[in-house]
């Protein structure tokens, strides 16, 4: 939505650049020219943002009457404390504290600068600031860019999350649903077969983070290849949902179907059962390292789709595989047979985590999945693949 890299890898000269695209101010968009002297008022935008579907504040930058970044864009003195003033006014006037990344953008010189604040939405709200500990919300509107949240309404703000818990579950349902119903639009069914979802969505989805007529440049990009796979198949055509679209291939019998909403939401759905002959004897089978390449390939392009939508709140993931009792399960020379009837993980995540904590999430849920499985994998052999697959991934 407002830049096209990883957040902590912004320059001095990609906000120069943003700024000259002159975005207004807006729901999740602030720009301060200098850190204000009313701390109070600073924490209120913080907070409202936190509050709200989160944003990003820029310091540095003059707006005029249109809410528009002003040039010229040389952004403010360079002072190396300014980072701990900000998490000072964070720390004293907003409870509970809301935790947010700042970047720091130096010129060529190191004597100029500018912040940039990224306030993820929050799942700890209301966030009330001051001593009159008043909720605010972000409302976009230049009149009136934050709007109190009165005592009495406080219910309606955490019955807000509640409603987007709710969503969350709908886009969720209806991304499953999907790829059972294009399987019974080819006379097949998932009934009583081993299927693998892997999901991605924001904890709590509000609104659209970007137009459905969008998605296709956005998928594109965000597909993730390796020399074993692709996650979204450029080769197979999109099919249009409601507020998305799914890319649904089928390779040699093998049908996976991933799906982008404009929500946030990345599936990724596939039966992975394999007829094989295991000691003499035919079994269903499933394999930790197919398991392995198909969330890695899925974590990348994810991690792309967000980071081209911008969304720095917290993530809902889950991986989910139905109809395992009796199946056997093999990594490398183990095998097991496994006791569970389905398998399902979820955690919450952040993009700031994919893109820095990647090869520890991946080890954390391929260990787990082994394990249920009935395979406890040595973890320095499951990294050694990770760490090969990632490689070859991009």
């Amino acid at each position: 939505m407002f830049f096209n890299k990883p957040f902590h890898d912004l320059t001095f000269n990609d906000v120069v650049a943003f700024c000259q695209r002159r975005l207004p101010e807006g729901k999740q968009l602030d720009y301060k020219y200098m850190l204000p002297k009313n701390h109070e008022k600073f924490a209120k935008t913080i907070a409202s943002f936190a509050n709200a579907m989160g944003g990003t504040i820029i310091v540095g930058v003059q707006d005029d009457k249109n809410d528009k970044p002003c040039p010229p864009f040389t952004g403010i003195a360079y002072h190396e404390k300014i980072r701990n003033s900000i998490e000072d006014i964070i720390q004293v006037y907003i409870d509970p504290i809301v935790f947010v990344d700042i970047n720091v953008c130096v010129n060529d010189r190191g004597d100029r600068m500018f912040i940039v604040i990224n306030i993820p939405q929050s799942n700890l709200t209301p966030h009330l600031v001051g001593k009159s500990k008043r909720a605010y919300i972000r409302t976009g509107q230049s009149s009136r860019p934050e709007a109190i949240v009165h005592p009495d309404k406080l219910p309606w703000l955490l019955d807000h999350r509640r409603k987007s818990e709710r969503l969350r579950h709908i886009l969720y349902d209806k991304a499953e649903s999907h790829f059972d119903n294009y399987l019974k639009t080819r006379n097949l069914s998932a009934a009583g077969q081993t299927s693998c979802a892997i999901s991605i969505v924001p904890l709590y989805p509000e609104e659209p983070l970007t137009g459905y007529k969008q998605l296709p440049e956005i998928i594109k990009f965000s597909s993730a290849r390796a020399p074993w796979g692709v996650m979204a198949d450029p080769d197979f055509p999109l099919q249009p949902v409601q507020d998305g679209a799914a890319v649904i291939s089928n390779k040699r019998g093998v049908y996976r179907m991933t799906e982008f909403n404009s929500y946030g939401l990345v599936m990724s759905k596939q039966i992975i059962t394999q007829e094989e002959i295991v000691n003499g004897h035919p079994a269903k089978t499933v394999h930790i390292e197919r398991l392995a390449q198909n969330v890695t390939l899925f974590m990348l392009t994810a991690r792309k789709f967000l980071t081209r939508l911008s969304f720095g709140g917290p993530l809902y993931f889950r991986f989910k595989i139905d109809n395992i009792r009796a199946l056997r399960a093999l990594f490398g020379k183990q095998q097991a047979t496994v006791l569970e009837d389905y398998l399902r993980m979820d955690r919450n995540l952040s993009l700031a985590e994919l893109e820095t904590q990647l090869p520890g999430i991946l080890e954390s849920i391929l260990h787990e999945a082994a394990w249920s499985l009935g395979l406890p994998a040595n973890e320095h052999d499951l990294r050694a693949l990770l760490s090969q697959y990632l490689e070859e991934a991009h």
